[in-house]
């Protein structure tokens, strides 16, 4: 009835999708390995150049230090940026979770308890709900960062996305009849759609006497809430990190990693003379120039990797696990003994 997922011996988490302490070098190696080759490359080059009697190809490192200064405000910039989207889309998915609790026990208690069909239909309903809004924000978009090779590699190594592995139809339909499946399959804005059919039912509830003026501004009030919730989170998916600021910064960097190598010859060359290191020193250029552009760029990169919280990479909101979280309270609500599992981490990436 449900769909399975990879079982880990654990706990609950509440956070952003890797689990672990810390991403390990191997995995960082991986992740970067082929900007750093290239990185190596535009390191030798005007090192071999160089070092074969091209010495006019030296350029004075002030410029290119103070270039990488502004290089540097642009991608902490950047990154602070990314680190606020992610933050605010835990944010969203945290009163989630509360508005979903407080809409559950609300609705149950005022539409005749636990044993009520029309309670495990609205419950029910509510998991579509959940289970339609984390399809619509796994969609892709074309700014988004997951169809780039080195995260679709990673992807491919650690995680599984559920959401690529069942169709939404197949997903929806534990929770909705015939009906209310077909029609939800025909409408574009799924989640949006179940929410009007919960307030289409609570609507006829009062209309009947069925509860009264209270109870449904209440349970309204957390519908709209809970609305709320979804356009915040569309917000977010469907805005991008403005293209102009990542723009610059990418070009920017880009320059300053190609000029690094050209600014530190001279240095490099000199660092030897008048010991027996003396014209060996300026191959020392090669890692150290790597290891400055490699700093900048990865970081920018875990700017750019964290900027889309919802596209399913290994940064992202676990909005999946959130979502089976919510279900299970639900249904524990109704004294449900057939429980689904809970989500766990699959090489330390919780989705």
């Amino acid at each position: 009835m449900y769909t399975q997922y990879v079982r880990w011996e654990g706990k609950l988490y509440f956070c952003s999708m890797h689990t672990g302490t810390r991403y390990t070098p191997l995995e960082f190696y991986k992740w970067t390995r082929r900007d750093t080759y290239w990185m190596i490359l535009l390191a030798a080059i005007p090192t071999l150049s160089y070092a074969f009697g091209g010495r006019f190809i030296a350029l004075p490192w002030q410029p290119i230090a103070i270039l990488g200064t502004a290089v540097a405000f642009i991608v902490g910039f950047k990154n602070n940026a990314s680190y606020n989207r992610i933050w605010e889309a835990r944010q969203i998915y945290g009163a989630i979770i509360n508005d979903s609790r407080s809409f559950a026990y609300t609705l149950r208690d005022a539409l005749g308890g636990k044993s009520s069909p029309l309670v495990q239909r609205m419950f029910y309903r509510h998991f579509a709900w959940l289970t339609a809004l984390r399809y619509q924000l796994r969609e892709p978009r074309p700014w988004e960062n997951m169809q780039r090779e080195n995260n679709r590699e990673f992807q491919g190594d650690h995680y599984q996305i559920p959401e690529k592995q069942q169709s939404l139809e197949q997903s929806l339909q534990p929770f909705l009849n015939e009906s209310e499946w077909n029609y939800i399959l025909s409408k574009k804005n799924k989640a949006t759609q179940l929410s009007a059919m919960q307030s289409e039912e609570l609507a006829q509830l009062r209309t009947t006497n069925s509860i009264n003026d209270f109870q449904w501004t209440q349970l309204q009030q957390r519908l709209t809430l809970l609305t709320d919730h979804q356009g915040k989170a569309e917000r977010i998916k469907n805005f991008p990190y403005p293209r102009n600021f990542a723009s610059i910064a990418t070009y920017l960097l880009m320059i300053f990693v190609v000029l690094v190598p050209f600014g530190a010859l001279r240095d490099f060359d000199s660092l030897g003379k008048g010991t027996i290191l003396e014209g060996y020193t300026i191959w020392l250029n090669i890692p150290f120039s790597v290891l400055v552009t490699w700093a900048f760029h990865t970081l920018d990169t875990v700017g750019e990797s964290s900027v889309n919280p919802f596209e399913g990479s290994a940064n992202d909101v676990p909005i999946t696990q959130i979502s089976r979280v919510i279900e299970i309270d639900m249904r524990d609500m109704l004294d449900e003994t057939n429980l689904p599992d809970p989500i766990q981490p699959q090489n330390n990436i919780l989705l």
